[in-house]
């Protein structure tokens, strides 16, 4: 058993609950030395993983909280260790005075995620399911929140148990053979196993195609607003966010400098840059700000194009839709559709939307639009790649079994082709944490919360 660590497992301000929580050797004995059960059992004596209800003190005798509290003995366990948990009032004064209770105690404070990572050290769980704790925290979408859900059930783990199983077989056997040459072993033969190992590849292919829209989910799609002045570009952003984020008059060149903000549309998380308004100018500041809205456009993976419905299209809205069709995804916002009279006709491949900032028309086909942009892939909950760790090594993995496959494909003898599919379980088992080195563990659990 390690030491015993302790930590305030939510938030810093005022709420209805909070949690101080406790793990190690001798987490129950600390915690049933501050925890008096309204029962008059000793903590210690009580069921395990059941709410009792009791005192709190600070250890000195003064009650600090009625609250509850919750025990689990090793190995079962979050962490695979003693636990203990007080569910109070969500003071930070009483949460902060039972944490310096344990430590006076014994206990020290808890590492960011030392508690899912010794749940992770102890077998409790694989390492794709322990980062997947960290998504859910993070989620900001619904769709991020089921993806991280399946990953901490194991869904990534159990394609990979699979994968690695598979090319332990074909290892095991050689190598059985060759250092067993008198044993009664079926021979070897590397024809036996190429369908395996295309599946595999194939397999880790299909893995990796999902990470491309799993990185948008995790970080969120950036976003860009374009336009000339006083098109409505600012009219739209604040009718999607559905306040007055940006300042809108009827001045041109009123925006002269980005404006970010997180929107969910569309079931997405749109990282929304309003910029200024795309023209030749001599003032100063407002150059400053379209050549920020220059750079905003090169790194987006959407840009919506903002037209003015009421005025016939010129060459500067032309070239601006130019841009949306070169950008990742691009979609024509026809604005100003309350007061419009002409149904301009947009000479573009792009969807052309017709919008109204001030009647709200056309923002439902907007949402719509842009979720059909970005359809996830179809596979089940939890098997998109979302994490670049996770992408790396799966990819590498992929090169492995290529290689692999390219060497049996030109008659190399069995030996070179188990070198290159022995990497292969070595970058898959970095995924799953079966062979990834410390100090990589140390980073992955140092972007946790503390308390997590």
């Amino acid at each position: 058993m390690s030491d015993t660590i302790a930590a305030i497992a939510t938030g810093s301000t005022v709420s209805a609950i909070g949690i101080v929580r406790v793990s190690g050797e001798n987490a129950i004995e600390y915690a049933s030395r501050l925890f008096l059960p309204n029962s008059g059992r000793s903590l210690a004596d009580c069921e395990e993983r059941k709410l009792v209800y009791g005192k709190l003190t600070d250890g000195r005798g003064d009650v600090l909280d009625l609250c509850l509290c919750v025990i689990s003995r090793a190995p079962y366990s979050y962490t695979g260790e003693n636990t203990a948990e007080f569910q109070c009032h969500g003071s930070p004064v009483v949460l902060r005075a039972a944490l310096d209770a344990l430590f006076a105690l014994g206990a020290r404070q808890a590492l960011p995620g030392e508690f899912t990572k010794r749940a992770f050290l102890n077998g409790k769980m694989e390492l794709t399911a322990a980062e997947a704790v960290a998504d859910i925290i993070d989620a900001e979408t619904a769709e991020s929140v089921k993806n991280a859900a399946g990953q901490l059930s194991g869904a990534i783990d159990a394609k990979l148990t699979g994968f690695y199983s598979d090319l332990a077989d074909i290892s095991s056997h050689y190598h059985a053979v060759l250092d067993y040459p008198d044993e009664d072993i079926e021979p070897f033969v590397l024809e036996d196993y190429l369908g395996r190992m295309k599946r595999i590849a194939a397999g880790l292919s299909d893995l990796l195609s999902t990470f491309e829209r799993g990185k948008l989910m995790r970080a969120g799609i950036p976003a860009v607003i374009a336009g000339k002045p006083n098109v409505g570009k600012s009219s739209l952003m604040n009718a999607l966010l559905g306040y007055d984020r940006a300042i809108v008059t009827r001045i041109p060149g009123t925006t002269r400098d980005t404006i970010e903000e997180k929107l969910v549309i569309g079931g997405l998380c749109l990282r929304l840059t309003d910029t200024a308004g795309i023209r030749e100018t001599e003032d100063i500041v407002e150059s400053m700000g379209v050549e920020r809205s220059r750079k905003a456009l090169e790194g987006a993976s959407l840009v919506i194009a903002v037209i003015d419905g009421s005025a016939e299209p010129d060459a500067e809205d032309r070239e601006i839709i130019r841009t949306a069709e070169k950008a990742g995804k691009g979609i024509v916002i026809v604005s100003k559709q309350d007061i419009s009279e002409r149904d301009w006709e947009i000479d573009t491949p792009l969807p052309v939307v017709r919008v109204s900032s001030v009647t709200g028309q056309g923002l439902d086909e907007l949402e719509r639009t842009i979720g059909e942009l970005f359809p996830l892939p179809d596979v089940p909950a939890g098997e998109i790649l979302t994490n670049a760790r996770h992408a790396d090594a799966a990819g590498r993995a992929l090169d492995y079994m290529n290689a692999a496959m390219d060497a049996a494909a030109a008659g190399r003898t069995p030996d070179i082709v188990l070198t290159e599919t022995e990497g292969a379980m070595q970058a898959i088992g970095e995924l799953s944490g079966r062979t990834v080195r410390e100090d990589v563990t140390d980073r992955i659990f140092e972007r946790f919360c503390v308390g997590k």
